[in-house]
């Protein structure tokens, strides 16, 4: 790898790149010990959203490879006060290694990304969460020792994470199958993009309005909240269209009996999953929350060092 690589999307990795990260994140997880990878280096962490699993995976995870995290809201800058994205950039890169971005717009992260001469990583925005995804995959992984052929149904909202499990199922040779409700279906460059990507693959891209048909015979079920930050509003409004969409234990019926369930969490118990299923024997979501420390790890030390395995 040369020159300054940056993730804001699964899309900006190749498919021998992404199965590198994910061997690297078994090796960080098999071996928890602190590294010295990023000894000297800081890493910004600039959260204009809240956050529980990203903010803390990603301040561990930096502080377990030698290096130091420097966690900053957007009212720590000067962001609010008519500094451009790109001379924050521009100020940033002088001091920092790199900058982890979770924000709104996608246009921030490539806006920052363009100008800045650091890597940057997209912790979150409306448009994709690359580095939930990654977890995800390491989680699928871990209980079904393979990606390629598997069925991931998705049901729910054709949000930022359903635009992440297009890419990296596509691009892992999965068969991915998103059931929203209409209207709500993800963006049609992202389905275009994703159904490009699994014709090289041998995975496939498939839409439908009707969640028993993306569940039958799944091997993975994934949902996430219904009304997204940002969405709160229409959270009694989208309770009732998204109802028929919840991942319940007759959802579960129709997918394959090993089938793994996931969830990016927070989640909203008894709305879009039901505690019997989030607590049952098929759930990972909380191997999921976890691995997104040890997927992190591998992400920061490939982004700056080269390589996503521990030394």
């Amino acid at each position: 790898m040369s020159g300054k690589r940056d993730f804001l999307s699964v899309d900006d990795v190749s498919p021998e790149e992404l199965t590198a990260l994910l061997d690297g994140a078994d090796r960080h997880k098999a071996d928890r010990r602190p590294r010295a990878i990023l000894a000297g280096r800081t890493v910004a962490l600039v959260f204009e959203k809240p956050s529980t699993r990203t903010r803390v995976s990603f301040e561990v995870a930096v502080h377990e490879l030698g290096g130091y995290p420097l966690p900053l809201s957007g009212a720590d800058l000067q962001l609010d006060r008519g500094e451009t994205m790109e001379d924050t950039a521009a100020v940033l890169s002088r001091y920092v290694h790199a900058i982890v971005l979770r924000t709104f717009a996608q246009e921030n992260l490539e806006r920052l990304a363009k100008a800045g001469t650091v890597p940057v990583v997209n912790a979150l925005s409306d448009y994709s969460h690359p580095c939930q995804a990654l977890a995800d995959l390491q989680t699928i992984r871990e209980r079904r020792d393979r990606l390629a052929g598997l069925r991931l149904a998705y049901l729910g909202d054709g949000n930022n994470v359903a635009h992440s499990l297009l890419f990296a199922g596509a691009k892992t040779g999965m068969h991915v199958v998103v059931a929203t409700p209409s209207g709500y279906e993800p963006i049609p460059q992202v389905v275009r993009r994703a159904t490009e990507i699994a014709a090289g693959t041998g995975g496939s891209v498939e839409l439908t309005h009707d969640p028993s048909v993306a569940a039958k015979d799944a091997d993975v079920l994934y949902t996430d909240v219904w009304a997204s930050m940002g969405q709160e509003r229409e959270h009694g409004e989208r309770a009732l269209i998204f109802k028929p969409y919840q991942l319940s234990v007759d959802t579960m019926a129709a997918a394959a009996g090993d089938v793994v369930v996931l969830h990016c969490l927070p989640a909203h118990r008894g709305e879009e999953i039901t505690a019997e299923v989030m607590d049952g024997p098929n759930s990972a979501v909380f191997d999921q929350a976890e691995n997104r420390l040890h997927t992190q790890k591998a992400l920061l030390s490939w982004l700056l060092t080269g390589s996503p395995n521990p030394r």
